[in-house]
């Protein structure tokens, strides 16, 4: 909202419809950065990222990109009367977008075949050669293109809604009728461990030794019992780990939101990099974010919080292989196990 006395008047749009929701989650910084010089700041981003989005305080509004008519959303867009856009997901169709919407200001990436469209155009730094800087400080480059920055460390931020924490509660009460360890009431301590991205099920060869490792190590630890997460196509995976390490299953069984609300009440979150790891890390829980594959990028895409440590790749990969290709996901067969109890125990130290 604008202050009191606030001459601002103007509304900015960001465009981030695209990429995962870690992606759209840490662009959201360039809200934050916005808010120096327009009054308010709306999203458009996919319908799949709107539920994470809706909960993040820099943004008034969010739209969705539904595959719908581009001149169709255009003219909704219009209808805003929008002073400036920041497309930080540029394609084709976002480009124009914001160009058929009639926004004066549109600011983009350059060196692309539609760069004309944007009025100020902005060379990502990772093109450059730049592999350390987090993403949400390389999007910021986008705000600075019109003057605007943020006033803190520039971490995204996500809330979760008193309807996130009943869901929350519900299910800690249904799990613990389950799983006499979990105990019951707000004092009831757990740690998250997510060991799923999005290929995992998708390839059927995702292994769970090494995570049934870690979660078993969890518990005997930090005598808390863990929660193994993921989407409900990761139910069977997690259901492995849990057979073989203990724990207790969730995948599944969580809203965005839902989700939100336990990793607030968490005493931390491990778990290998995906949107999860991010959504974690924005409501503040201790991240330790897990890059396993030689071919990560941890400073790019590390958990951007205050609280949050990485665990990079020490197994050897195959040439070429990627967490799309890996034939056979070595490096998660065998997670090293020491090291991330290692990052734990520096976050609890912290």
């Amino acid at each position: 909202m604008t202050p009191a006395g606030d001459a601002r008047t103007e509304a900015a749009l960001l465009i981030c419809a695209g990429g995962g929701i870690g992606d759209s989650l840490l662009a959201t910084v360039v809200a934050r950065a916005l808010r120096d010089r327009y009054a308010r700041v709306d999203a458009l981003a996919l319908p799949s990222h709107r539920e994470t989005l809706v909960r993040v305080p820099d943004l008034d509004r969010v739209w969705s990109d539904d595959g719908q008519s581009e001149i169709a959303l255009a003219e909704r867009l219009r209808e805003q009367r929008y002073a400036a856009a920041v497309v930080t997901w540029a394609t084709p169709r976002t480009a124009r977008l914001a160009q058929r919407a009639g926004i004066p200001v549109r600011v983009g990436q350059a060196r692309r075949l539609y760069s004309f469209r944007f009025t100020h155009r902005v060379v990502v730094r990772s093109e450059l050669g730049d592999v350390t800087s987090p993403w949400s400080e390389i999007l910021l480059d986008y705000a600075r293109a019109l003057g605007c920055d943020v006033r803190d460390e520039g971490y995204p931020r996500l809330a979760s809604t008193g309807e996130d924490r009943r869901e929350a509660e519900e299910l800690l009460a249904a799990l613990a009728s389950e799983h006499a360890e979990l105990g019951s009431g707000p004092s009831a301590a757990f740690a998250i461990v997510h060991p799923t991205n999005a290929v995992a099920p998708v390839r059927g060869i995702w292994p769970s030794r090494g995570w049934a490792a870690l979660v078993r190590a969890v518990r005997e630890r930090f005598g808390i019992p863990v929660l193994v997460s993921g989407s409900r196509a990761d139910a069977e995976i997690a259901g492995a780990i849990v057979r073989e390490g203990g724990g207790i299953p969730i995948a599944g069984r969580t809203t965005i939101g839902g989700f939100a609300a336990l990793a607030e009440r968490a005493r931390f979150f491990a778990g290998i990099t995906t949107g999860s790891m991010h959504v974690a890390a924005a409501v503040g829980c201790p991240t330790v974010g897990i890059f396993p594959f030689q071919s990560d990028f941890p400073e790019r895409w590390a958990p951007h919080a205050r609280r949050a440590a990485v665990v990079r790749a020490t197994y050897p990969c195959h040439p070429g292989d990627t967490k799309e290709n890996c034939r056979d996901y070595a490096c998660i067969e065998h997670l090293n196990v020491p090291r991330i109890l290692a990052a734990i125990d520096a976050l609890a130290a912290g």
